[in-house]
């Protein structure tokens, strides 16, 4: 029984040694192929934009993509 115990007592800080926290990345962090999907993604959408000649003359900035971003 005394070795069973020495035996766990030795291995429980090995296995807890492998649980380590090694490229954890903090939350709210972007792995590099969420990145690259997130620019694909942007990428498409740019792509949709309607060309200048299918929007009326007198259609408003927000409408054409011209006007500037709103403050948040």
């Amino acid at each position: 029984m005394p070795r069973l115990l020495l035996a766990a007592a030795l291995a429980l800080p090995l296995a807890l040694a492998a649980c380590g926290d090694e490229g954890a990345s903090p939350p709210g962090a972007v792995s590099p192929g969420e990145a690259k999907a997130l620019d694909e993604a942007a990428e498409m959408l740019d792509e949709r934009r309607l060309p200048p000649e299918a929007l009326p003359t007198d259609a408003p900035a927000e409408m054409t993509g011209d006007a500037a971003p709103a403050r948040q």
